[in-house]
């Protein structure tokens, strides 16, 4: 279908495709002209695919770029039943949506350069997971390893309230994450979703003591931009910076200070809102 709200320039059409026994719904969004490359943008954990509907758009008039946006496996479009009901673990989005997001552009368009943005936790287990010899370039926003001792002191409180307080109690009273109750920008999470977050980021190995997840095996050959926020209080710099040695030595690790564009603050969630526009030609560069 197309999207009134869109420009004259730019299609956007929505698609259904599998993930496992699961339905995806997604947005492709299409340059009118010849389409120059694909992207696939791999949401952070608990933000709806419509988020990223601007920088959609730009990429697909400014770049050419085909792009697809997607919901996970019972979260927001892509859900089919109640909250309490989602099974699905933060790996389950990683290891088995984010691979299906990439074959579908794949199947629509072959033999195209495929890129990938990934926010967070889109970026976060890239990796570890199949399909990487289709991937032609990796872009990662605000995606570290994340202890939550490594937050700066004043994010130290609502971390540790959220990992050891009302988050876990809110969870299990609630069946779910109620975003907004635990002071969590984006929508409710699924409780399994949670806790496998909580599990990774108060454990010092972070994922890899976690049997769901495989070891990393990236492509030596594809050049991944690690790109952080200098004034990032969930993700700071330092944990950016560690999840270099994961992609391998083509991983260039670059900070964004928002003082330095005449921002205000961006931190972990703005970096995609539109009033940010002038710091996409930093992740994305003309092809």
């Amino acid at each position: 279908m197309l999207d009134a709200r869109m420009t004259r320039l730019v299609t956007v059409q929505e698609l259904r495709f599998p993930s496992g026994q699961h339905s995806l719904v997604g947005d492709l969004y299409c340059p009118v002209d010849d389409i120059a490359a694909l992207l696939v943008i791999n949401s952070a954990t608990g933000v709806p695919q419509s988020y990223y509907r601007a920088f959609a758009t730009w990429l697909a008039e400014t770049r050419n770029i085909a792009v697809l946006t997607f919901d996970y496996a019972g979260f927001g479009r892509s859900a089919s039943g109640p909250l309490r009901a989602v099974t699905q673990r933060m790996s389950d989005w990683a290891l088995r949506d984010q691979p299906a997001a990439r074959a579908e552009m794949r199947r629509r368009f072959p033999g195209l350069p495929l890129w990938v943005v990934g926010h967070s936790l889109g970026g976060l287990l890239m990796p570890m997971q199949d399909g990487l010899e289709h991937v032609d370039r990796m872009i990662a926003v605000a995606a570290g390893r994340v202890h939550f001792s490594e937050h700066p002191l004043r994010y130290q409180l609502a971390a540790r309230l959220f990992w050891f307080g009302h988050g876990p109690a809110l969870t299990a009273g609630f069946g779910y994450l109620p975003a907004k109750l635990a002071g969590l920008g984006g929508e409710d999470l699924p409780a399994s979703v949670y806790w496998q977050w909580r599990r990774w980021c108060v454990d010092r190995d972070f994922y890899f003591t976690d049997p769901l997840v495989p070891e990393p095996n990236w492509p030596r050959d594809v050049p991944v931009d690690l790109v952080g926020l200098s004034d990032d209080q969930i993700c700071p710099v330092s944990c950016v910076q560690e999840l270099a040695p994961i992609y391998g030595d083509h991983a260039q690790v670059r900070i964004i200070d928002p003082d330095q564009h005449g921002l205000g603050p961006v931190g972990h969630m703005a970096m995609f809102a539109r009033r940010n526009a002038r710091l996409w030609p930093r992740i994305v560069p003309a092809l």
